[in-house]
């Protein structure tokens, strides 16, 4: 889609969080309402005949356009949150980042086999994240998953998509 005015208004910030990354900042995309409007409105246009009924958000940034986007989909939203952070029984599921390890949860009682889910972030890089979050989703054994990103990035050596299956549908709002 990659959208003109999203990508004016996104900030790259170098070497963060570690030298050489190049990190994609959409905390300016999210507080740019017309920016805002624009990737809830193709979010929303993407998936509005897909039936879903929950929109699971990654940790933090998952999380704003993710209930946004249920909430205009009529759906349920679910958090998928770092360790420690749910109060209830949780699943969870580890996994290796371009820089580090790390660890995502999401509540034991959160997806149903009724349930068609989209699972949304901000970032498409080496798809760990994601494909931690899809793992721990798929355990529920929902009708069908979907999977979407704001941004996907198309740097030589990421390759996230082979981190999934041709059994799922991967869209984003960007590819850079």
């Amino acid at each position: 889609m990659n959208n003109e005015i999203l990508l004016k208004n996104l900030r790259n910030v170098p070497d963060f969080p570690i030298p050489g990354i190049q990190f994609k900042d959409v905390t300016t995309l999210f507080k740019d309402p017309e920016c805002l409007r624009i990737m809830v409105d193709e979010i929303y246009e993407l998936y509005k005949d897909k039936g879903i009924t929950k929109v699971v958000g990654l940790e933090s940034r998952g999380f704003v356009l993710g209930a946004a986007v249920a909430l205009r989909l009529g759906a349920g939203f679910v958090m998928c949150r770092k360790p420690g952070k749910l109060p209830a029984q949780t699943r969870k599921a580890t996994y290796m980042k371009e820089y580090g390890k790390d660890t995502i949860e999401i509540h034991d009682d959160a997806i149903t086999e009724d349930d068609v889910v989209l699972i949304h972030d901000d970032l498409l890089a080496t798809g760990g994240t994601m494909a931690a979050a899809y793992g721990l989703v798929k355990g529920f054994n929902p009708k069908k998953t979907f999977i979407n990103f704001i941004i996907e990035l198309a740097i030589e050596g990421l390759n996230g998509r082979e981190c999934f299956g041709d059994d799922v549908e991967i869209t984003t709002l960007m590819t850079i």
